[in-house]
Parts: structure tokens; C-alpha cells; sequence
């Protein structure tokens, strides 16, 4: 009886650390998502081509229309890289190795990343994304054309400000967290 349990229980293991590999699908479909802001890249880009070369007059504040382009591409090079911060990261931390120890390539995070590391790293590229956005913000308010309500405004800073303070609360809860797995550890006293 104990070895047909034992071997059921081995089974059911099995099947579980397996189904980490329905996560892949995810990481497949955000690299497709990765294609979209590629591309989504490029027409902003195009945009902003056309804009600084376009014909002189066919904007008011061309310099502010441009800086703000600007910020939208590096808004998606920001999302992009948060999305690669997730696919390898997160395939790494919850799916299996990427055998990477020889490529000259290998992203310096990917060494020591975990999973507390992963969350505070987006944390800290969304805070990266907010601020982005806010600025964008601060530029458009200036425009006459500005239509946002004032409560919009105050409303995106405090966003920005819960993003600020929870990337501060991870990290210092991962700190909590090492500085017990480290005293925990054999021969660390």
C-alpha cells in the first residue's frame, strides 16, 4: 500500500513541476507582442520623420510636438523593455534555465535574477513608464489646446507616487527577505 502511494505521489509530482510548461505559451505570445511594439516603434518614428522634415509652418510648436513624439518613442522602447524584462526573466525564474552561460550576449540582471529581483526590476521600469507619461503630461499642459481636467493631472502624479511607493515597499520587503535567507543560511552565523 505505501508503494503504490508513494508512486502515485511521485506521479503527481511529476505532473506538477510539468506544468510549469504552460507557461511557455505566455512568453511565446509576449514575444509577438514585442513584434507589435517593434512595429508600432517605426510608425511613431515615421511620425516623427514627417513631422521634423515636413513642410515649414504645417505645425505651431513643432519643437514641442517633436519632443513629445520623442518621449512616445521612448515610452515603447520602455514597454519593450519591460516585456523582455518578463519573457526572460520570467522564463528563466519559472520555467526552465536558458543555458546562456557562454553567450557573450547574456544580459549581466540574468545571473543572479529571482523571482523578489524580477518584481522589483518592473517595478522600477514602470516607474520608468509613469514618469514618461507624467512628463508627457507636464509638456501638454503648457498647450493651449490642453483639454484634460486638472484632476486628471493630479490624479496621474498620484498614480505615479503608489507606483514610487510600492516599487520602494518590494524592494525593501526583497531585502527583508535576503538578509533572512543569508542569516538562515548554514555558516552564515
Amino acid at each position: 500500500m505505501s508503494q503504490k502511494n508513494s508512486a502515485t505521489e511521485s506521479l503527481l509530482e511529476k505532473a506538477i513541476f510539468a506544468s510549469r510548461w504552460l507557461q511557455a505559451p505566455l512568453y511565446v505570445g509576449l514575444i509577438i507582442a514585442q513584434c507589435v511594439y517593434v512595429y508600432q516603434f517605426f510608425v511613431e518614428l515615421w511620425h516623427l520623420m514627417h513631422l521634423a522634415f515636413g513642410p515649414a509652418g504645417a505645425v505651431k510648436d513643432p519643437s514641442t510636438l517633436i519632443m513629445l513624439n520623442v518621449l512616445g518613442l521612448i515610452d515603447v522602447v520602455m514597454i519593450a523593455n519591460l516585456l523582455i524584462m518578463v519573457i526572460i526573466g520570467g522564463y528563466e525564474t519559472f520555467v526552465s534555465r536558458l543555458h546562456l552561460d557562454d553567450h557573450a550576449d547574456q544580459p549581466e540582471w540574468l545571473s543572479h535574477v529571482n523571482a523578489g529581483m524580477l518584481k522589483v526590476k518592473l517595478a522600477s521600469a514602470l516607474i520608468s513608464i509613469s514618469s514618461i507619461h507624467l512628463l508627457k503630461t507636464f509638456i501638454e499642459v503648457r498647450s493651449p489646446d490642453f483639454s484634460a481636467a486638472p484632476d486628471a493631472v493630479m490624479w496621474q502624479v498620484i498614480i505615479h507616487l503608489v507606483f514610487v511607493l510600492s516599487a520602494i515597499a518590494l524592494a525593501y520587503t526583497d531585502k527583508l527577505m535576503m538578509s533572512s535567507v543569508k542569516s538562515a543560511a548554514p555558516g552564515a552565523h
